[in-house]
């Protein structure tokens, strides 16, 4: 099963990634709302809503119904409500810039006007330009709520620069979590834990002078939201994603370690070593890619189970079954209800 490239809304990750997103939903909705919110965006308790994975359509579903139910357009992870329309006059502000580092700057003071919980300070490094959010009180870091707002810094720079931007690191004022390897989705970096505080990290070589952006533009990124900046599409920082790219591009069932090194112009043991420095190996790069080829099809019309089973190169539907109940704690049957769209 090959294709040219690996789309993100082929990308999963983890039910525990988005766990304290939902516990904070809790906190704003009622149980029956927040019950509610997960059944639309196909993330309730029962049938495939036990699996363990999210997709990209799925969060993109629960953020936007979520907004508009709690009427908070940060969901409950920060302790004052954000208004609607807050993302709007956010990227109207950065939108004006001339600058890319001025555009950061607009970000980072738009957000200071408005959160208790965190401040953003900017600081420049030679030719590197980090965003930093320090905490304002002695609570725990509100873990999604961290790597929200250091998405959005990269995404709504990406948009106001026309391409996505390049980023040097991130880190977090957290523990690293059992889901990690999720956050590598997300940011097109090098991704570190128990910092000081949380950050993300740019070489201002790489900025490019930002072209205009139209009010068409602007309205069509905000009512997105957040499908256009949530999920990274660059691959070049991350050995893992490039590995993964080129596995969905040239053919992941006949595509060896020996196969992928020549075509990275490594050794193996090279290759293997990379890997392991971000925690993945070639084996679970190669077998997550099945599981996310699998969630997919299985949501898509046109395609027996059994159809699905053969392209993904079991012996049989059977053990397909199995290794879907490894993958997601469901049964293949559970994905085929339609998940609602999430209107553009």
């Amino acid at each position: 099963m090959s294709m040219r490239s690996d789309p993100p809304h082929l990308i999963t990750v983890s039910r525990a990634f988005v766990g304290d997103w939902l516990a904070a939903l809790a906190l704003c909705c009622s149980q029956g709302q927040l019950q509610g919110l997960l059944r639309r965006a196909g993330l309730d308790d029962s049938g495939k809503g036990a699996a363990a994975r999210v997709s990209l359509d799925q969060m993109v579903t629960l953020y936007q119904l979520a907004v508009a139910e709690s009427g908070d357009e940060m969901m409950g992870l920060w302790q004052r409500p954000v208004r609607p329309r807050a993302l709007q006059h956010l990227v109207t502000t950065v939108a004006s810039a001339e600058t890319l580092p001025a555009a950061l700057y607009r970000f980072s003071t738009f957000w200071n006007l408005i959160l208790d919980d965190v401040q953003f300070t900017l600081a420049r490094d030679g030719g590197l330009l980090d965003l930093s959010l320090v905490p304002q009180g002695r609570a725990a870091p509100q873990r999604f709520g961290h790597l929200l707002m250091l998405k959005l810094a990269h995404g709504v720079l990406s948009w106001r620069a026309g391409y996505e931007l390049p980023v040097d690191s991130v880190k977090f004022a957290f523990a690293r979590p059992a889901f990690a390897a999720d956050y590598s989705v997300v940011f097109p970096c090098p991704v570190g834990f128990d910092a000081r505080r949380s950050a993300i990290r740019f070489e201002t070589r790489r900025f490019e002078p930002p072209p205009p952006r139209s009010k068409s533009d602007l309205l069509a990124f905000v009512r997105r939201a957040p499908r256009d900046w949530i999920f990274t599409s660059y691959r070049a920082h991350t050995t893992s994603l490039r590995v993964r790219e080129y596995l969905f591009r040239a053919g992941w069932s006949h595509c060896g370690l020996a196969d992928t090194a020549t075509e990275f112009g490594i050794t193996p043991r090279t290759l293997i070593r990379r890997l392991a420095a971000e925690g993945a190996s070639f084996q679970s790069i190669k077998d997550d890619l099945r599981r996310d080829i699998a969630l997919r099809a299985l949501r898509e019309a046109g395609r027996s189970t059994e159809q699905i089973a053969a392209e993904l190169g079991f012996s049989s539907a059977a053990n397909f079954h199995r290794a879907f109940r490894r993958w997601t704690g469901a049964t293949p049957s559970a994905f085929r209800q339609p998940v609602p769209q999430a209107p553009d």
